[in-house]
């Protein structure tokens, strides 16, 4: 823990910018980047549902280094805003003090689908009937706000059958990897390129205490393809990235990594890109058969095309 206090950096944007810049304060805190939505819509009593555009925000340990890690994030950001514009960061100093648990008060646990509930690590579920993932929300990705998710999630809630092997590619926090072992598959594989990510993952399988369940690797479909890890194909395989990325990880062979007659679910896609990736799909054989949209996002469930 800083003993000078923090700098916070945080930034309001919509759709696919959050994690874009996301990735770009990862670069300089190595204490994790929030994304959260800006509003829960909160009922009298149960959870509530996350509304309104994403806040990303970071902390940078306030010590001799912070004003030079300020600046170049701020090179950074105004390169990424060349692309499509952004608004003004916000700096806020924050004093060594109990922020941590302050910030713990106002995480809400997040309904999703018919059945799971996203919690903060430290909290117990208030519905039983739901099914509770457990997530530290200062990991990098996957919360459990951020739409892509949520349509992954539930997505998989419908079409994830009990026992089945599941793949789970860019796993971020692990969130998808935990509900595919949660919602009742046999064996599961999580990976991604970021070291950092999967260390922080294998927290949160602890926390759901899913570890014989699920196996994190660094690496992605190459790897998979390749047979370094017991899991090589799945009946259910899992991607929620940006279009880019997942266009990307098409052309490496995503698809050879779903079993016959296996379902491939896609998460990331803003609107505008949906008939690019439904060409992707194309072309390998592939036909969406579940399509589900939250705003601006759109989440499929594809299978290989019967003759």
């Amino acid at each position: 823990m800083s003993e000078t206090g923090w700098l916070e950096v945080s930034i309001i944007v919509d759709g696919e910018l959050a994690e874009a810049v996301a990735e770009v304060l990862a670069r300089y805190t190595k204490n994790g980047v929030v994304i959260e939505s800006t509003a829960i819509d909160q009922p009298e009593t149960g959870a509530g549902t996350a509304v309104g555009p994403m806040r990303v925000c970071a902390y940078l340990p306030a010590d001799e280094e912070v004003e030079d890690k300020k600046q170049r994030l701020l090179e950074a950001l105004w390169h990424l805003g060349q692309i499509q514009p952004l608004p003004e960061p916000e700096f806020k100093h924050i004093e060594n003090t109990n922020w941590m648990q302050a910030w713990k008060a106002n995480y809400k646990p997040i309904v999703v689908g018919q059945g799971l509930v996203v919690l903060p690590a430290w909290m117990d579920a208030a519905d039983s009937e739901r099914v509770p993932i457990r997530i530290d929300p200062g990991m990098a990705f996957g919360t459990g706000t951020h739409p892509t998710t949520q349509l992954a999630l539930m997505l998989m809630e419908t079409h994830l059958q009990k026992g089945q092997a599941a793949i789970d590619i860019g796993c971020g926090s692990g969130i998808l990897s935990i509900a595919a072992a949660k919602l009742g598959a046999g064996d599961v594989l999580g990976v991604d390129i970021d070291a950092e990510a999967v260390e922080n993952a294998q927290n949160n399988l602890l926390v759901n205490d899913v570890t014989e369940q699920v196996t994190l690797a660094v690496g992605s479909v190459p790897e998979v393809m390749a047979g370094q890890y017991a899991i090589k194909q799945a009946p259910l395989v899992v991607a929620n990235m940006l279009a880019h990325l997942l266009l990307k990880v098409i052309d490496q062979g995503l698809i050879d990594l779903v079993a016959q007659q296996g379902i491939l679910i896609l998460s990331g896609i803003l609107d505008e890109r949906e008939a690019e990736i439904n060409h992707a799909l194309e072309k390998q054989g592939f036909v969406v058969v579940e399509r589900l949209e939250d705003g601006d996002w759109v989440g499929f469930a594809a299978r290989q095309k019967e003759d």
